[in-house]
């Protein structure tokens, strides 16, 4: 998700640090390198000037020259396979990278001028209906996003549109839509509700509800204004998968008793390529369009369908639960499409990486690597807790009904040639924080000085607090990819003990040393967010709605 940046003026930081000299020196800023850039490259071309980096250069500078500076700026960045924090996947294939360079400059736009393309989008469209339970006589219709965001605003946008034209049909007021969802929900959920004018009833998670959207509530808070559920299939927070099928009886009750039909939208953002692949499926229960409740399901491809981040997709049970008049027919550069979506012009590479993967990897290889990052998400959160400094919230590793650490000396849970199946059906996520006892032990450590510290050795795990009403607790998070190789776990597993150990033997004096240092000119001129140190002052604390969770 990219924040908002603003303009910066390179003469007024001049001005400023000029009459400031003190801040200057402070914040390490050297007055012409923090609005200009000049690298050793630069001689070797004979470039004489600095170039800006905030107003379009007069002449520029060589292709060599320029792609070694951004080369160099760029190698501050993390290291996509040891982002631990984002479920976006950072692994293709060889033969996938290839096609995906071979086909970059192709827009899903041009679908007259790329028809074979358009048609493995079709193909894919079909596919993914079949995996999540399309129904016989009913006919599918779906298409591909930029991702997530986009699928959801436009599921949420046709249920709203729905609910008007019932509401119309029956001479009702429509003033007032609402929609359900946890405060576990990822931030586009909210931003759908804000930006197409729908109240958002996002209700409290728990530890009793498992740390995602309760039936109960959503019970105590339908009424006839209610255009749909938001119902999540893998909550970015700690992997669990909400109840479709429980929240599914409790509108269909609610319909027997008013008449009042509320559908759900599952937002299966990474559990749409897990759950159809692994053994435990969601633990039991259906989640799909088995249930005739469910009328539209989104995915992202570039998360647990493995492609590169742009590709997103989302899926109706019918084309009847696809309001006509939301759909563009668009006469452009010679053909003729439907179109229903937020963007025109969009990468159609990814698509075809999508195509590549399905047909190649099968459903038994999907199921192979969806099963390997279960394996791996038991093995890491065995061995946190097998520590006693950590316990985990997620639980993908714990007996089938049980979710709840029953200590260190409590035997651990582990068959011959088990599978998912034997185990709570979720993400390959893991949640943990510090044990009790540790705390009681080490009162004075931060667990944020276990993400910087592990941020030292080039990992990033996040450190953040769980959804209102129980953001007192802070979690670590890790989501394990198809990328987590068991050399890799085993060398994480070593390096989190290290720095746990580290920070018991520190005075925590010592470890302010490696607090985050001062921000960037850019970063101080972008989205004007807080560090954790300074949440308190932010506009809208995370107890009025969701705060964003690292995805």
């Amino acid at each position: 998700m990219a924040g908002l940046a603003r303009h910066v003026d390179p003469d007024e930081i001049i001005k400023t640090l000029h009459d400031h000299p003190d801040a200057a020196r402070k914040q390490h800023i050297h007055t012409h390198g923090s609005i200009t850039q000049s690298t050793p490259y630069s001689s070797r071309y004979a470039t004489q000037t600095e170039l800006s980096k905030f107003r379009i250069p007069q002449d520029g500078a060589p292709a060599d020259a320029v792609h070694a500076m951004l080369k160099d700026e760029l190698d501050l960045d993390g290291k996509p396979n040891l982002n631990l924090a984002s479920f976006v996947g950072t692994y293709m294939e060889r033969e996938a990278d290839a096609l995906m360079m071979e086909n970059i400059s192709k827009n899903m736009s041009d679908a007259d001028e790329y028809p074979a393309m358009m048609d493995m989008h079709a193909r894919c469209v079909s596919i993914i209906a079949h995996l999540w339970g399309v129904q016989k006589g009913e006919k599918a219709i779906g298409t591909a996003t930029t991702g997530s965001s986009e699928a959801i605003h436009l599921g949420g946008l046709a249920m709203k549109r729905r609910w008007q034209e019932k509401r119309q049909a029956a001479g009702k007021d429509t003033s007032k839509p609402n929609i359900i969802m946890g405060a576990n929900a990822q931030v586009a959920l909210e931003k759908f509700a804000r930006y197409f004018e729908v109240e958002s009833r996002i209700l409290p998670v728990s530890k009793k509800s498992n740390y995602r959207l309760d039936p109960e509530l959503v019970k105590e808070n339908i009424d006839e204004n209610t255009i749909g559920i938001f119902v999540i299939l893998g909550s970015t927070y700690t992997g669990h998968y909400e109840p479709v099928e429980e929240i599914s009886k409790i509108l269909d009750e609610y319909e027997k008793k008013t008449g009042v039909d509320i559908p759900i939208h599952v937002d299966a953002a990474s559990g749409g390529f897990i759950a159809p692949f692994t053994h435990a499926k969601v633990g039991g229960p259906k989640w799909n369009f088995e249930l005739p409740r469910v009328k539209s399901i989104n995915t992202s491809g570039h998360k647990f369908g493995l492609v590169y981040a742009g590709v997103g997709w989302i899926i109706w049970r019918d084309e009847a639960m696809l309001p006509k008049h939301l759909v563009f027919e668009l006469h452009y550069l010679g053909g003729t499409e439907e179109s229903y979506t937020l963007n025109f012009s969009r990468p159609g590479a990814q698509i075809i990486c999508q195509y590549f993967n399905l047909i190649h990897l099968g459903f038994n290889g999907f199921r192979n690597i969806m099963e390997n990052c279960m394996t791996n998400a038991r093995l890491l959160s065995k061995a946190l807790e097998a520590s006693g400094w950590y316990v985990c919230v997620s639980d993908v590793h714990r007996k089938k009904g049980e979710h709840e650490f029953k200590g260190v000396e409590h035997p651990v849970f582990s068959k011959d040639d088990e599978t998912s199946a034997d185990y709570n059906a979720g993400l390959p996520v893991v949640a943990f924080r510090f044990s009790d006892a540790f705390k009681k032990d080490y009162p004075s450590l931060k667990q944020q000085s276990v993400s910087t510290l592990l941020r030292a050795k080039q990992y990033i795990i996040p450190n953040y607090p769980l959804p209102p009403d129980e953001d007192t607790t802070e979690i670590l998070r890790v989501v394990v990819r198809e990328s987590m190789s068991l050399d890799l776990l085993d060398r994480l597993v070593s390096d989190i003990f290290a720095v746990t150990q580290t920070m018991m033997e520190c005075d925590p004096v010592d470890l302010q040393a490696f607090a985050p240092g001062s921000a960037t000119v850019e970063k101080n001129h972008s989205s004007p967010g807080y560090n954790v140190d300074n949440k308190h002052k932010a506009k809208r604390p995370m107890k009025h709605g969701i705060h964003r969770s690292v995805c």
